[in-house]
């Protein structure tokens, strides 16, 4: 079932009073909205206990919740000792996103840095498919790890990298970010026929199951000829910068998708979550 909610804790929650991430499931049920994305953007710090409490008050309120890897991950180093690490924060990542009873794990794939484009695209997918077999030794296998697609040209993570980095096995799940795609490629996403696009190549590179259960990021970007600059929010002052979810909303409806849709708008997130989750409902009727 689709599912919509914010990335971390909107402005609002601590405006109202609340303190702590353990507040967040109801407050969120509250909101009208699904679920939760905790993020380990700037590092893994999250206590067994902790997590456990969330996990009751996810359970208790019906949220489903998922978690952001960190952004350190880079799997285009030539550095093994880097490699190694990279390694090390999706296991770390998938041990809370386990005390947080959750299934799904978004990560950055990798920046191009120096490289070449394509030996930069080779690294990553070698190495992934190493961070691959590691999870498969450990016995970690019952999660989804979601690579995104990413806002800035240096950085791998373009839709056809996504999809092929999505091939390499059946844990893999595509995130698709769709302010980062519009950033990277300056503004293409306007109409349903640019959304559909993308579903399209996703059906057939990836097919039915993986396309209809993915991950989206979504939120409006400030973007130069480099790509992102910096995310939004629905009511920003920025003129010009999208993307616009109505017509995605439609092509979620004619393909019967049912990804699950956290919103990273700056601030505003769980209000402009429940602005994508109205758009969808009103397409539905």
């Amino acid at each position: 079932m689709i599912k919509f909610g914010p990335s971390g804790n909107s402005v609002s929650f601590y405006d109202e009073g609340y303190k702590t991430t353990t507040q967040a499931p109801k407050w969120v049920k509250n909101k009208g909205l699904d679920c939760f994305e905790y993020s380990f953007g700037r590092g893994v710090n999250l206590s067994k206990q902790k997590g456990e409490e969330i996990k009751a008050e996810a359970i208790k309120n019906d949220i489903e919740l998922s978690v952001h890897a960190p952004y350190f991950i880079n799997f285009s180093n030539e550095n093994e000792e880097m490699i190694e690490k990279s390694f090390m924060y999706i296991f770390n990542s998938l041990e809370k996103l386990n005390y947080l009873g959750g299934k799904r794990c978004v990560f950055h794939p990798a920046a191009q840095g120096k490289l070449e484009r394509s030996r930069a695209v080779d690294l990553c997918m070698d190495n992934i498919k190493r961070l691959i077999e590691k999870l498969y030794e450990a016995g970690l296998t019952d999660f989804y790890l979601c690579p995104e697609t990413m806002g800035k040209i240096a950085q791998i993570g373009t839709v056809d990298e996504i999809i092929n980095i999505c091939k390499i096995d059946k844990m893999l799940y595509p995130c698709m970010d769709f302010g980062h795609i519009n950033s990277r490629e300056q503004g293409i996403l306007k109409t349903a026929s640019d959304y559909e696009n993308i579903i399209l190549r996703m059906l057939d590179g990836l097919g039915e199951e993986k396309t209809k259960n993915m991950h989206i990021h979504f939120s409006k970007i400030q973007y130069s000829k480099k790509g992102e600059i910096r995310h939004l929010t629905f009511d920003t002052d920025f003129e010009g910068y999208g993307p616009e979810f109505e017509p995605l909303a439609e092509i979620i409806v004619k393909y019967d998708l049912q990804p699950y849709i956290i919103c990273e708008s700056s601030g505003t997130q769980a209000e402009d979550a429940l602005k994508l989750k109205n758009i969808y409902k009103n397409c539905l009727l």
